[in-house]
C-alpha cells in the first residue's frame, strides 16, 4: 500500500469495513474477484477497509488455485443481515462485583447510564445491577446484619464513610456480625456487643475498649476524633480495625449500607444477552417484550463486550456490501436486501437486486467477472502483482474454460494471457492441472457435487436451479448421472424449486449431458432446444418424480447457452 495512503487511512478513526462478496455456491472467479477487487480497493482507497468474503465453501477446482497460490480463502460469510455488530453500542466497561452500591451510583449518575455489568477478571459476565436495585437496598433499614450478609469488604466501608485507616486489615471481608451504634454508657455496651460486630462510636475511650473487649472486629470513630496510643496497641494485638471518619454518627449509620457490594443485590440469574453475531430484526423483537432499558453484549467466546439499548437500534445501518459476478438476489448471499450495497461488478444478465440508493453498477459482456476486474486495476494504474494475477487468470480459464467456452470474448483471451506472463505461469499447463483438480469428485457426496456450482433462476412463475459438474473425464460423468438423479429430486424440497437441471461437462468433447427433474422440465428442455429427451420414470405414485437426461453436443456454457432458452420458455408456462 502506497504510504500516502496509509498515512490517510491513520488518519481517519471510523474506518469502515466493507464486505466483497460472490454469489452463494461460489465458484473460481466468484473467490478470486472478491479477493482481487478487494486488494484493488485497498491499494486505491484511503478511508476504507475492504474484506474479501465468499458467500459458500470453495470447491475442488478453488481450493486448487487457492493453494498453487498459497492464498488464504476469504471470510465465510452466511448472511449480510444488519447483526449487532454494526451498531455503535456503548462500551460501557464492566466493573468487579464487590465495587460499593456507593461507587456504582457515582458511576451511573456520571456516565448518565441506568445499569452497570459486572464482569470477572477473565471478562465473563456475572450480572446486572440497575438503579432500581441500589434504590431497594435503602429500604432494607431494619437488618441490622446486612453488612455481614453482603460480605462486605471492609475496604468499601473505609471508602464510603471517607475514612483514614487507623490499624488493620481492611482487605478482609465482613461475614459475621451487626453494625450498631455505641449510644450506651461503657457498662450497658456488654449487652448490645456480641463478637465481629461493627461499632460506630465517638471519642469516648471507655466505650472504645468495651468494643474491644466484647470483640468487635471494627470500630468507626466518628467526627474526626482521635485515638489513644493504648487503644491503637491494643486493636492490633486482636486484629481489629480501627476507622476515623469526620462524619457524625447518623450520618455514618446511615452511609454505611452504601459500602455493601453490589453483587449481593444484582441479577444474576436469567440474564437476557445478545451475541454480536444476532441480527438486529431478531433483537428488537425481544427488547420490545422487555421492561429492561439496556442489555449486555458478548462476544463469540461469551466474553462482556458493551451494553445495547432501544435506543442504539434506532441508528442501525446495514453493512456494506460490493457485489461481484452476481446481481440477481436469489443468488446473493442473505439479507442482501437490507445491506447497503455500494457497487455491482457483474457478467451475466441484469435481474439486479433493489438498492437502497444508486450504486456503482458495472455490468459488460465479458466471459469472466475476473477479466473486468483486471480492466479496472488497469484503469487505475495498478499492476497485480503475481499472485494475484494468477487469481484472475485462474477465474478467466474456469468461466471460459481456458477460452473455449461460446462466453469467451477477445477481451477474455488476452487478459488471461497477460496476466498468465505476469504470473510466470504456462497456462496451457497450468489449466489442465486446473482442470483435473475440479474433475476429482471421489470421496464427495451427492450433495457436494451438485452444490458446487449450483445457482438459481425465477422465470416467470417458475423457479428452477442449474447445477454443473466439469470433467475431464466422459466415464466419471456417466457414472455420476444416476446418483445425481436421484439428488436432483430430494433437491426440489430442499432449495425449493420447481425444476432442477443438472450439466454434466465433459470440457475435452465440448458437449454435455443435462439432467431435468421436477414436472414439466423434460418438456421444456425439448421445447428450448428442439431435442428429444429419454425419460426415466422414478415412483409412480409421485408424478413430480420424473427425470429425463439428453446429451446437447457444443454447450458448455450455463449463462449463455442453457439458461437463456430455458428462461424464455419458462416465461411462457
Amino acid at each position: 500500500m502506497p504510504d500516502s495512503v496509509k498515512e490517510k487511512k491513520a488518519m481517519h478513526n471510523t474506518e469502515r469495513e466493507i464486505l466483497i462478496t460472490g454469489h452463494r455456491n461460489p465458484d473460481t472467479d466468484s473467490i478470486c474477484a472478491a479477493i482481487s477487487y478487494a486488494r484493488l480497493k485497498n491499494k486505491i482507497n484511503a478511508t476504507d477497509r475492504y474484506v474479501a468474503c465468499r458467500a459458500g465453501n470453495p470447491n475442488a477446482e478453488t481450493s486448487f488455485v487457492l493453494e498453487h497460490f498459497k492464498v488464504a480463502a476469504p471470510r465465510l460469510i452466511r448472511s449480510v443481515r444488519t447483526q449487532v455488530s454494526d451498531v455503535e453500542y456503548r462500551k460501557t466497561p464492566g466493573v468487579d462485583q464487590n465495587m460499593s452500591l456507593k461507587q456504582a451510583w457515582n458511576i451511573m449518575n456520571n456516565e448518565h447510564i441506568y445499569t452497570l455489568p459486572t464482569v470477572s477478571g477473565s471478562g465473563n459476565l456475572n450480572g446486572l445491577i440497575t438503579l432500581g436495585d441500589i434504590a431497594k437496598s435503602y429500604m432494607n433499614v431494619y437488618d441490622s446484619s446486612i453488612i455481614s450478609k453482603a460480605h462486605t469488604q471492609y475496604k468499601n466501608i473505609l471508602e464510603t464513610l471517607e475514612a483514614t485507616l487507623v490499624t488493620g486489615d481492611v482487605s478482609r471481608f465482613c461475614t459475621e456480625g451487626k453494625v450498631l451504634i455505641a449510644a450506651a454508657n461503657p457498662e450497658m455496651m456488654s449487652y448490645y456487643i456480641d463478637k465481629h460486630d461493627i461499632v460506630i462510636l465517638g471519642n469516648r475511650a471507655e466505650s472504645q475498649l468495651s468494643a474491644l473487649d466484647n470483640g468487635a472486629d471494627c470500630i468507626i470513630i466518628c467526627e474526626g476524633a482521635n485515638v489513644s496510643p493504648t487503644i491503637k496497641a491494643l486493636a492490633e494485638q486482636n486484629g481489629m480495625i480501627i476507622m476515623v471518619t469526620s462524619y457524625d454518627a447518623y450520618t455514618a449509620a446511615r452511609l454505611i449500607n452504601q459500602s455493601m457490594p453490589i453483587k449481593y443485590f444484582m441479577t444474576k440469574d436469567k440474564l437476557v444477552t445478545f451475541s454480536e453475531e444476532d441480527a438486529i430484526d431478531d433483537i428488537r423483537d425481544i427488547m420490545t417484550s422487555m421492561r429492561h432499558r439496556d442489555f449486555p453484549v458478548l462476544s463469540k467466546d461469551g466474553k462482556y463486550l458493551g451494553m445495547i439499548s432501544r435506543r442504539n437500534l434506532l441508528g442501525a445501518h446495514g453493512k456494506q456490501v460490493i457485489l461481484v459476478d452476481h446481481n440477481e438476489a436469489g443468488q446473493a448471499v442473505e439479507g442482501v436486501e437490507k445491506a447497503d450495497i455500494r457497487e455491482i461488478i457483474d457478467h451475466h444478465k441484469i435481474d439486479a437486486v433493489p438498492t437502497m440508493s444508486p450504486v456503482y453498477f458495472r455490468n459488460q459482456p465479458l466471459g469472466c467477472c475476473s477479466t473486468i476486474i483486471y480492466q479496472m486495476y488497469k484503469e487505475n494504474g495498478v499492476k497485480p502483482d503475481p499472485e494475484t494475477a494468477g487469481l484472475l487468470m485462474s477465474a478467466i480459464i474456469s468461466d471460459t474454460l481456458l477460452f473455449r467456452s461460446p462466453t469467451c470474448t477477445e477481451v477474455d483471451k488476452a487478459a488471461g494471457r497477460e496476466l498468465a506472463e505476469i504470473a510466470g505461469v504456462d497456462i496451457e499447463k497450468y489449466a489442465l492441472e486446473m482442470f483435473a483438480a475440479a474433475s476429482n469428485l471421489k470421496g464427495k457426496t451427492d450433495s457436494e457435487i451438485f452444490h458446487q456450482d449450483f445457482k438459481k433462476f425465477t422465470a416467470g412463475k417458475v423457479h428452477f436451479g442449474v447445477s454443473q459438474v466439469t470433467s475431464l473425464n466422459a466415464d466419471e460423468l456417466d457414472q455420476l448421472k444416476p446418483r445425481l438423479i436421484s439428488y436432483a429430486q430430494k433437491a426440489l424440497t430442499e432449495e425449493g424449486i420447481d425444476m432442477s437441471f443438472i450439466m454434466l461437462t465433459n470440457i475435452l468433447n465440448q458437449d454435455t449431458i443435462l439432467i431435468s427433474v421436477g414436472a414439466g422440465s423434460g418438456q421444456l428442455v425439448e421445447n428450448a432446444f428442439a431435442v428429444h429427451c429419454d425419460h426415466e420414470i422414478g415412483d409412480p405414485e409421485d408424478p413430480t418424480d420424473d427425470s429425463w437426461t439428453v446429451r446437447l453436443p457444443g454447450v458448455v456454457s450455463r449463462k449463455k447457452q442453457l439458461v437463456p432458452p430455458l428462461t424464455m420458455f419458462a416465461e411462457q408456462l
